[in-house]
């Protein structure tokens, strides 16, 4: 049975600025009507410049986090952000394993705006071979697809179409994959794909000339799975979280957050 308000927890580090991370997960979920949980899995001392610093949760209380909360609250979808080291990731998959959410979101995050590093290498294998073939969709950008399939960089439309099928052969021929094509470069549209096997589905939006896009990966996967719960199905539920993420960053302009990559505006349709 669909909930009017499904009840969304997203696994995910802290960024101070409110741009990325679980801070910009939980204004997303609201602002698309969900119930927002959190678990954090990280700290980080970070603005819309750069990552200074990270200070991962031991494994173990994260783990406390997610029995206690799924103990008690019935979760409707599940959205994984920023992981860490392999410790981690093998944990989270084990629990969410156990406690089998209807959908998980999974947006492998590895290298921030600024370009730091958010995942230790040796994390990506087990990236692969843990997560992956549990979630319901996952939502690389083009660099991570990159990085997920060891591959050499995709730059236009005919290698998407390549990448998003070998990613969901890594998935085990199973679920979903949302790839996400904003960095290609000498394009006047965002096209995206989404992709279960059988079906190749596009979603294209006109770029907008700004700066402000700070944490759109983490907007996209929590807008996913605060609407998987209430949509008919997958693609509807992808090209609503499209057309969220293309109004967030059109209306980026209107906040004036930072000196650096200021985040995208997750309560446009709320302040006016």
């Amino acid at each position: 049975m669909q909930t009017q308000h499904p009840t969304v927890l997203t696994i995910a580090g802290v960024d101070p600025s409110g741009g990325a991370g679980i801070l910009a997960d939980i204004k997303t979920m609201s602002s698309l009507g969900a119930y927002a949980t959190g678990v954090v899995t990280a700290v980080t001392a970070q603005n819309t410049v750069g990552v200074q610093g990270a200070l991962p949760i031991p494994t173990d209380f994260v783990v406390r986090q997610i029995d206690t909360l799924f103990e008690d609250v019935h979760i409707d979808s599940v959205k994984i952000g920023m992981l860490f080291d392999s410790n981690l990731i093998r944990a989270i998959a084990e629990r969410l394993r156990y406690w089998k959410p209807r959908f998980i979101v999974l947006d492998p995050v590895m290298v921030a705006k600024s370009g730091d590093a958010l995942l230790t290498r040796e994390a990506i294998s087990t990236l692969r071979e843990e997560l992956l073939p549990i979630s319901t969709i996952i939502t690389p950008n083009l660099p991570e697809a990159a990085e997920l399939l060891q591959a050499v960089d995709i730059t236009d439309d005919d290698q998407m179409e390549e990448a998003a099928n070998d990613l969901w052969k890594m998935k085990g021929c199973t679920g979903w994959v949302y790839l996400k094509g904003g960095h290609q470069e000498n394009v006047d549209h965002s096209m995206d794909l989404l992709y279960d096997g059988r079906h190749m589905i596009r979603y294209s939006a006109e770029r907008t000339n700004t700066k402000n896009t700070h944490g759109t990966g983490c907007a996209l996967s929590s807008a996913l799975a605060a609407l998987l719960p209430v949509s008919s199905d997958i693609p509807m539920a992808a090209r609503e979280a499209k057309r969220y993420i293309t109004q967030a960053i059109i209306h980026a302009d209107e906040l004036h957050i930072g000196h650096g990559h200021g985040p995208v505006h997750h309560f446009y349709a709320q302040w006016r």
